[in-house]
């Protein structure tokens, strides 16, 4: 469910962000993006022998890893480890995926490595709401190996910890004079080219648009979109507040509560490839306000006091997304990150998987949105993010709601990382 753009806390995102056309992730690597099928989140973990997981190239690692006895990990005896079985369960139906080898992917960890640490999880006798903490510590300390993450230089990576969450909107199925706003599931028409398949140099590096005769052009803008209805792709929702589903934009998922009082996720299906722009900026350039309180709050303020300025402000950003539905199975359970697996408020972070490879258990050490308090805890690496790039640069999933946001919003703090990796399988190593 990572961030479309590239900043993942709010604030930071309407102020500063910006982005290329050019798509530098797999479309599996942006937000939710996983595929629709059932929800491994329903399925049971099921451990295929070693031999049935094939052995791939290994992938290079940018960072270098250090072993550390799990003492040395600050505040891990503190760590309540509420929602880490569930956590490692789903994480282990990820890994127990074959790989595919495409360099176009993002960095895995590697399935052969994990595989006998998830068939004694496998094994354990503890569920999924488990709360017996000491066999879970118990688990891990046996099982795993920390590794403290270093800069190619061999340097103790420090690197920047931000935040990011799921946002909440009022929505209708049908339009009203109440529900205005679309947000839309992907365009039939919308082309998306594998630059890597032509040029391995580009590995990873994808461009959007659609056909025009016989050439590829760029994909309409949001102002394009919005200005041509009877090109306008399917709305899965109306929004209630224009700025809301901009927002939910931004972060890429969100869920939509209906007037019945249920609520459907909205998933991150696809983008225009247009790149991002700053209504914040916008907004300070017109001397509508000073950047520095170019806030959600006062962007929201600003648009109930100029209603018939909302679309000119929205249309700044040239970028759109469009959606699929989701069912939500578990209240416990974001949207589906980069790895195809559900983000768990607090326990899922993104990550540069240069240095961590997706999949991989992590034992974060930062601290609390503006504050020096310790915020220690295991998490797992199951995102990505365009601004999320270089040895221990964090983005840490808060949740859903309000209340993650405003932490989310708040959250830019230094940080430290050790990578937790099976003890029988020697340092971390990607596929």
């Amino acid at each position: 469910m990572k961030i479309i753009y590239c900043v993942p806390a709010v604030l930071l995102a309407l102020s500063a962000c910006s982005t290329t056309p050019v798509d530098q992730s797999s479309s599996s690597t942006a937000p939710g993006a996983a595929d629709s099928g059932p929800d491994i989140a329903l399925q049971a973990l099921r451990v295929p022998s070693l031999s049935a997981l094939p052995e791939t190239p290994a992938r290079a690692l940018a960072g270098r890893y250090q072993a550390v006895n799990w003492s040395t990990l600050p505040g891990w005896q503190a760590d309540s480890l509420d929602h880490v079985w569930k956590g490692f369960i789903n994480n282990c139906k990820g890994l127990m995926r074959p790989v595919s080898g495409s360099l176009a992917m993002p960095a895995r960890a590697n399935p052969r490595a994990w595989q006998p640490v998830c068939q004694a999880a496998a094994a354990a006798g503890l569920n999924a709401e488990t709360k017996d903490t000491a066999a879970v510590r118990n688990f891990l300390q046996q099982q795993l190996q920390p590794w403290r993450l270093l800069t190619g230089d061999g340097a103790v990576a420090q690197n920047t910890v931000t935040g990011y969450y799921e946002p909440l909107l009022k929505a209708s199925r049908t339009r009203s004079a109440g529900y205005q706003w679309p947000l839309f599931a992907a365009p039939d028409d919308l082309l998306t080219i594998d630059l890597g398949s032509l040029y391995p140099e580009l590995a990873g590096k994808r461009i959007r648009g659609k056909q025009q005769g016989k050439r590829v052009v760029p994909y309409d803008s949001r102002e394009q979109i919005m200005a041509k209805p009877e090109r306008q792709p399917p709305a899965i929702v109306y929004a209630e507040d224009p700025v809301e589903g901009f927002f939910l934009q931004i972060q890429g998922s969100g869920r939509a509560i209906l007037p019945d009082g249920s609520a459907v996720r909205l998933a991150y299906a696809d983008h225009n490839g247009r790149p991002y722009a700053s209504v914040g900026q916008w907004l300070a350039k017109q001397g509508e306000m000073p950047l520095a309180q170019t806030s959600m709050q006062n962007i929201k303020a600003w648009a109930k006091r100029n209603p018939h300025r909302v679309q000119e402000m929205m249309n700044v950003n040239t970028a759109m997304v469009f959606f699929r539905e989701e069912a939500i199975v578990d209240q416990d359970l974001g949207p589906k990150g980069a790895y195809g697996i559900p983000l768990i408020g607090l326990r899922s972070v993104a990550i540069d998987p240069t240095y961590v490879p997706l999949g991989t258990p992590v034992y974060l050490a930062t601290s609390q949105p503006a504050t020096n308090q310790p915020l220690q805890r295991l998490v797992f690496a199951q995102d990505t993010g365009a601004a999320i790039k270089g040895a221990a640069r964090t983005d840490l999933y808060w949740g859903t709601g309000d209340q993650a946001g405003a932490q989310a919003g708040r959250m830019k703090q230094q940080g430290q990382m050790w990578l937790l990796w099976p003890r029988q399988a020697g340092a971390p190593s990607a596929r």
